[in-house]
């Protein structure tokens, strides 16, 4: 279990570390083949804002070399703003009075016909945590209804119990992500005071159960201005790590999502600026050549137009943040304020105008099960 080492670590001595790095650990890092958590550290200190432009470029033909010029394209469809959490940061906490709402399965297949008109063969399932009412059966009734529709369906919901992904799993589920929000167990407390997701370690150890379960693809991540953006980074990293050497048949993503404004929100402890992010995600692809990293419309328009060259492989558009935001309900709360506004049409027009292919779905089982016919 990933635990056991995330224990060997103690937060003030790992952030320490990171800022004690200098410009001759940087240059070591972005000459060495094979980099280091280590590595990574120096990538993400700020001795390495200088070299931002190398480690752009560098970024850049690294991921052009692994993913070609595609560009994943996915949507979330809320289904619920129910939640039995208290989070200090989110629109659907338990404590903000808004008007609740769970989508039916009638209600699910007009916001899939609107979604299908635009395109998208992915969706990203997106609820509060509220294990009554949107519980693992209505998870398996909503896979069952909206598989025929989508080639990809994946989900950001509570984390579960290992039965439950693996029966999920078995309906079609492919991917699932939970982010730890951070890795600062202290602070973790201060922002979640109140239900299950307060139970720091059960979150910990949720993308264990995840590889024990079989789940295709998981993604981590953390939410950037809750704490030190780059101490919380490293044990992204780490977990990362750990991950893929002991579930190595499964797939990962990285996301980055920055704290964004809400009904009655929170202030970032930590404000990360652009350059900042631009250096987190050319860290991340030097020191991982294989995961995917994703960007949402939480992000600016401009800032999306220029990252999508420099490492980024999946992101989100036309998104809505509300359950039935597309047709069946479009006036209520959103979980949090979108930035990029843009219609999926336009999206992929500025994907084409850069040289990329836009693709509207992530993985095809059916095709995965022909490579294996073939490699055996």
């Amino acid at each position: 279990m990933f635990k056991s080492i995330f224990d060997q670590y103690e937060w003030n001595e790992v952030k320490a570390g990171i800022y004690a790095k200098t410009a001759r650990d940087v240059e070591q890092a972005l000459h060495n083949q094979r980099r280091s958590l280590e590595d990574f550290a120096a990538l993400i200190s700020p001795a390495a804002a200088p070299y931002l432009a190398e480690m752009a470029a560098m970024s850049q033909a690294l991921t052009r070399q692994r993913f070609g010029n595609t560009m994943q394209l996915y949507i979330p469809m809320y289904l619920s703003n129910e939640c039995q959490n208290i989070c200090t940061y989110c629109g659907f906490s338990l404590d903000n009075k808004i008007r609740r709402k769970t989508l039916s399965p009638a209600e699910m297949l007009l916001e899939t016909a609107a979604i299908k008109e635009m395109g998208f063969e992915h969706v990203l399932l997106v609820t509060g945590e509220a294990n009554q009412l949107v519980s693992t059966d209505y998870f398996k009734k909503t896979l069952q209804l909206l598989r025929p529709h989508f080639a990809n369906i994946s989900m950001e919901v509570q984390p579960m119990d290992e039965q439950d992904y693996r029966e999920l799993a078995e309906l079609g589920l492919h991917a699932v992500l939970v982010y730890q929000e951070t890795y600062h167990q202290d602070d973790y407390k201060k922002h979640h005071p109140k239900g299950r997701k307060s139970n720091f370690d059960y979150r910990l150890e949720t993308p264990d159960r995840l590889g024990r379960a079989g789940i295709h693809k998981m993604g981590l991540g953390v939410l950037i201005g809750l704490e030190d953006w780059r101490t919380d980074s490293f044990f992204t990293a780490l977990h990362l790590a750990y991950l893929e050497k002991k579930y190595w048949q499964t797939k990962y993503s990285i996301s980055f999502p920055r704290l964004r404004p809400f009904s009655g929100g929170l202030t970032p402890k930590v404000v990360m600026n652009d350059r900042e992010l631009v250096q987190l995600i050319c860290a991340y692809r030097l020191f991982n050549q294989e995961v995917e990293l994703s960007i949402s419309t939480r992000e600016e328009e401009k800032f999306r137009n220029n990252i999508v060259n420099l490492g980024i492989t999946a992101m989100s558009a036309a998104s809505k943040t509300n359950p039935g935001g597309y047709v069946v309900d479009q006036q209520s709360l959103e979980q949090f304020e979108i930035s990029d506004d843009r219609s999926a049409a336009a999206i992929a027009d500025m994907l084409k105008k850069q040289g990329f292919e836009p693709v509207w779905k992530d993985w095809d089982p059916a095709f995965s099960g022909e490579i294996k016919k073939v490699v055996g």
